[in-house]
């Protein structure tokens, strides 16, 4: 990023005494959406940005554990249609070079109480919203100029427009947080790994699991999706930050190539099915660690101010959890954004950063950098099922999945009144 200063100007004037009510988020993933309708519960007026054209309906698997978790769906009323949505994926298998099962991981491992697809929850997310709260595909922020009243936007492609405060969830590589905080390397840590996810055939008829093959730096897998109609494959290498054009498909399908053919098991296949893939993702694998989440009209939520990285298994979780407090802090603040987004990091710091430890040292383990440790974590995978505290691990992110305790926002502002 070649700009070292933030795009945010602030003008010099007294604090207004008008309460926020009008909200621009950027970013119609998962924290977006899932703000915009807590907003609009509580009176607030949002509108919401996007740079892809359309909802993004691709990705990988997403899970909700926990009770914290699947509250915030409980009470946005689409519990029940996201488990109708779920994978029901079961154990993942490692296999060898040849396919055969080698070990075995239990589905709470990875799968938490709930697992649906990233692009059949952000659908779910916008079928819930879109009747109250304005899209504006196809178009991003380019700066952000405060005053006492509000904030002047200005948009790649759209009209300038006024908003009472902006919200940044646009994700790991948020162009909100640059434009507000400064540039990315300050706050995004890369886990020195990169990741690619897209659709294929389920060719393997895998039934409700998935297999993955890992080698030194690298794993290949493959899950079953949508009743099995289809599956996902997924490539994890390990490397240090490449200066890398986040837009540019066919380079990262060169790399990928480079990265993977000749690796063995279903990799040279995979790699041939990925050119007609209708829904490549690469990135970098990483976290946000920020000091604070919020700057004068300006706040931050989900990835974008604490992202956990996508191998936390906490991700789509903190968001919701994140969109809720965020607009229930600023329905009980009467939409004084000082006193919200100042409860709001207070409520959700150290919650995010329990969060952010289930990310921690994944890496490592996910694509061991040497041949020696691949093959002594396949062998741990093997025997692991037969260990004592063998499910250590899903206890440890079901506790940091649930610490926290959720306030009824809507039951506080009626006692108020």
């Amino acid at each position: 990023m070649k700009n070292t200063t933030p795009h945010i100007a602030s003008a010099p004037s007294a604090p207004s005494a008008r309460p926020a009510r009008t909200v621009l988020i950027s970013g119609a993933s998962v924290a977006g959406p899932a703000l915009a309708y807590w907003l609009h519960r509580h009176g607030f007026v949002p509108t919401v940005v996007e740079r892809a054209p359309a909802l993004r309906e691709g990705g990988y698997a997403v899970d909700f554990r926990g009770e914290a978790h699947l509250a915030v769906l409980r009470r946005m009323g689409i519990l029940d249609e996201l488990r109708a949505a779920r994978t029901g994926t079961g154990s993942m298998s490692y296999v060898n070079s040849a396919g055969k099962p080698q070990a075995k991981l239990p589905a709470d491992l990875f799968a938490g109480d709930l697992e649906v697809l990233r692009g059949d929850l952000a659908r779910i997310l916008h079928d819930a919203t879109k009747e109250h709260t304005e899209y504006v595909f196809g178009d991003s922020v380019t700066s952000l100029a405060e005053d006492a009243d509000g904030v002047h936007v200005t948009f790649e492609r759209g009209a300038p427009r006024r908003f009472d405060l902006v919200i940044g969830a646009d994700g790991l590589h948020s162009r909100t947080r640059a434009l507000a905080f400064g540039p990315e390397e300050r706050y995004v840590k890369h886990l020195g790994v990169y990741c690619a996810i897209f659709t294929t055939a389920n060719h393997l008829g895998l039934d409700r699991t998935g297999h993955a093959y890992r080698t030194a730096g690298r794993l290949v897998a493959m899950y079953s999706a949508r009743e099995n109609t289809e599956a996902k494959a997924v490539f994890y290498f390990g490397s240090p930050q490449l200066d890398l054009d986040r837009r540019d498909v066919a380079r990262q399908q060169e790399l990928l190539t480079e990265r993977f053919a000749g690796n063995g098991w279903q990799s040279d296949h995979l790699l041939e099915q990925m050119r007609q893939a209708p829904d490549f993702y690469f990135d970098s694998v990483g976290q946000v660690h920020m000091d604070g989440w919020s700057r004068g009209r300006v706040a931050l939520l989900g990835d974008a101010a604490y992202c956990p990285s996508s191998l936390s298994g906490m991700g789509s979780g903190l968001a919701l959890v994140g969109a809720y407090v965020l607009a229930g802090e600023l329905a009980a603040a009467g939409g004084d954004h000082r006193t919200a987004f100042a409860r709001y990091e207070r409520e959700m710091r150290a919650y995010a950063e329990g969060c952010q430890k289930m990310g921690d040292g994944v890496a490592k383990l996910m694509v061991p950098g040497s041949r020696l440790l691949a093959a002594f974590l396949n062998r741990y995978y093997k025997v692991m099922p037969y260990l004592p505290g063998k499910d250590m691990a899903a206890k440890i992110a079901r506790k940091a999945a649930e610490n926290i305790t959720l306030r009824d926002y809507t039951t506080d502002r009626a006692a108020a009144r």
